[in-house]
């Protein structure tokens, strides 16, 4: 079975998409097999496309989005606005599906850990049924510790043992971030935290060699 990851975050706009993204152009740079989807999409696909550059046509659009809904907000919402219905099962069947043919699967969600995707269901239930290890992206600013603790409190035993946190900077690091980092540490094994640098003017969606610093972070965050 394929290594599966699954991209949550403490909120909407949090670095999910940055984080997704830099995760398979790293992957694809070392050779490895990699496949992603963000099954759900409202409000827009710009997050859906910008993982679908990043794999470089090795999977359409569709095959990385197949529900998408217009209206910016909560994808239960949008998709009863247009009379849809998203259900858990067939949303589970399709990335199994989508699963199989990878050795490594990223799957990122929308919104928040807890944010309703489809009827009675959200990132949690997805997580649990594909047996996925969380990965929770969490703005590294005043707060954060909070923020992440509540997503990592959210998740069942099990998968809180797994889960890594990622505090990703929106600007040049400041001491907050370091001591959030320290900070969380008392609460996480410190392995499993980890510090997205700051990268900025969108380079993170620019094809082309990665910096440094931030090759660094993705082969802790998910050795080769």
């Amino acid at each position: 079975m394929a290594r599966t990851y699954f991209i949550t975050g403490t909120d909407t706009g949090v670095g999910k998409t940055v984080l997704t993204t830099l995760l398979i152009r790293h992957l694809r740079q070392r050779g490895m097999p990699v496949r992603a989807a963000k099954p759900i999409c409202s409000g827009g696909r710009d997050d859906a496309r910008a993982l679908c550059d990043a794999l470089a046509g090795t999977m359409t659009l569709d095959e990385i989005n197949p529900w998408h809904f217009a209206a910016p907000i909560a994808p239960v919402l949008a998709a009863r606005q247009v009379g849809k219905k998203i259900n858990l099962d067939a949303v589970i069947h399709y990335l199994r599906g989508v699963r199989r043919s990878s050795e490594t699967f990223l799957i990122e969600g929308a919104g928040g850990l807890l944010s309703p995707l489809g009827e009675d269901f959200s990132s949690l239930e997805l997580i649990q049924n594909l047996r996925a290890i969380p990965i929770i992206v969490c703005p590294n600013r005043l707060g954060a510790v909070n923020q992440a603790r509540l997503v990592l409190t959210a998740l069942p035993p099990g998968l809180r043992k797994q889960a890594l946190v990622v505090l990703a900077s929106s600007g040049r690091a400041g001491a907050i971030g370091k001591l959030n980092v320290k900070l969380l540490a008392e609460f996480l094994p410190p392995e499993r935290i980890h510090e997205l640098p700051w990268i900025p003017n969108g380079a993170w969606r620019k094809a082309g060699i990665l910096p440094a610093k931030v090759r660094r972070f993705l082969d802790m965050m998910i050795p080769i």
